[in-house]
């Protein structure tokens, strides 16, 4: 069995053309033929690439996602400690809302494409859960009690955030203040549990 073709240098084209489009301005109101014109591309060359447009949109959130994840895991990996590491995410999504001002692309897909049955729906909801999982073992690794409320009330406030961004309230900023307070709560109280 064949497994996906590899996306060819016109198809990279018509996916990063799809990602702004989605983005700037909704999935459901791009349709393909303003891609395919965008992009410079045949609607046939689009067609032939992804087969249809559900394809399409979960390539799209595939490389954002990559994107992401990418930046997560460096913002990560240049931290100096596991304690400063819990709240690293915090620090990648402020670098990443430098270009990404219209809120989150997977919350909006989410949003957009209720259908669990679409691609897309599957790959926006692997995101979320692998930022709350990532969220409990950072926590985990650092020490700190009760990982699994600790990861939930992180991602809560992450997600909120990112919720927030279009209402200009620097709410990530005030997010991110509390993720390390909580932290340093949850470190408190582990140290407190070994004496």
């Amino acid at each position: 069995m064949q497994g996906p073709r590899p996306i060819t240098p016109a198809g990279q084209r018509v996916v990063a053309t799809a990602e702004e489009l989605f983005y700037s301005r909704g999935i459901t109101a791009v349709g393909v033929d303003l891609i395919a014109e965008h992009s410079g591309v045949t609607k046939r060359t689009l067609y032939n690439q992804f087969g249809c447009k559900d394809h399409l949109v979960a390539a799209y959130l595939e490389r954002r996602d990559q994107r992401w994840r990418g930046l997560v895991r460096a913002t990560i990996d240049a931290t100096s400690n596991p304690v400063t590491a819990v709240t690293a995410p915090f620090d990648a999504l402020r670098a990443w809302s430098v270009t990404n001002n219209r809120g989150c692309a997977f919350i909006n897909a989410l949003a957009e494409l209720p259908d669990q049955a679409h691609p897309a729906h599957r790959i926006a909801t692997d995101q979320k859960l692998w930022l709350l999982n990532l969220f409990q073992e950072l926590a985990t690794t650092a020490g700190c009690t009760d990982s699994p409320t600790l990861a939930t009330q992180l991602f809560l406030l992450h997600e909120g955030a990112i919720a927030t961004q279009p209402l200009q309230l620097n709410t990530l900023t005030k997010s991110a203040h509390l993720a390390q307070t909580l932290v340093q709560t949850a470190m408190t109280s582990h140290h407190q549990k070994v004496e």
